[in-house]
């Protein structure tokens, strides 16, 4: 039985403190948690998120040549001098394998880093969703689902995906919805409720929030595809706070 689960639609409706002793699961669906789960189901040795472009830089230098890959995006788009972008796809086995990702994000890794005075922080999103879930059930510590958002507004990818992670652990656990009162909770099930009731409103619904336009808008509609296609992978990256990185 989950003892308790909120859902925070955006980075700044809750204070670091706020989590503390808790879980928190980490949502950016369009597109840093699917490319960090990509990254790591492919065989990346870890991934390190920063927030601030200039840190990568730095990281990226203080480490041996030719043993890290620079990957992230800003307004969306590969950063200069960095190898990789954001797009999940391009995280391949023969790319990534045995490599550390420095990877910064518009709001991603920023949402990340925000959370981590959690006594956990996972990365969640469709690609790896039952996995997530099955780690839930097995932990009774309180639950944080952490919505990046995008530039500082709620997207329907997120929410979707908060959603039906709370649709999940409701059907495993036998838990009452009445026992979750918390109301963006309540804005996130029962929009997922709605759209998934067919494949074909499930889609437009990724497609039509703020941030599937902006994918689109950007050429990106095989990436959103992707990022709404549920469990691919049976992995759960996991922030380790002492090596300030991402692993499974």
């Amino acid at each position: 039985m989950i003892r308790d689960v909120k859902v925070h639609l955006l980075p700044v409706l809750f204070e670091p403190e706020d989590v503390r002793g808790g879980i928190a699961v980490i949502i950016d669906v369009l597109r840093a948690s699917t490319t960090i789960t990509h990254a790591l189901a492919n065989g990346a040795s870890c991934v390190v998120p920063c927030g601030e472009v200039d840190e990568a830089l730095q990281l990226a230098q203080a480490r041996p040549a030719g043993s890290v890959l620079l990957g992230g995006e800003r307004e969306g788009l590969l950063i200069d001098g960095f190898q990789l972008d954001n797009n999940p796809f391009a995280y391949g086995g023969d790319v990534v394998r045995g490599k550390t990702i420095i990877f910064t994000t518009s709001n991603g890794t920023r949402a990340l880093l925000r959370a981590a005075q959690a006594d956990r922080v996972l990365i969640g999103s469709f690609v790896n969703l039952q996995a997530v879930v099955n780690v839930l059930l097995a932990d009774q510590r309180p639950v944080h689902l952490v919505c990046a958002g995008t530039k500082g507004k709620i997207t329907v990818e997120d929410s979707l995906c908060a959603g039906a992670i709370v649709d999940r652990l409701l059907a495993a656990s036998g838990a009452e919805e009445s026992q979750w009162t918390d109301d963006q909770l309540r804005l996130a099930l029962d929009l997922y409720r709605y759209e998934s009731r067919t494949s074909a409103s499930f889609r437009n619904a990724m497609r039509s929030g703020y941030g599937g336009r902006n994918c689109l808008r950007l050429g990106f509609a095989d990436q959103v595809d992707r990022a709404a296609t549920s469990d691919l992978f049976s992995i759960v990256p996991e922030y380790n706070s002492s090596t300030r990185s991402i692993g499974i």
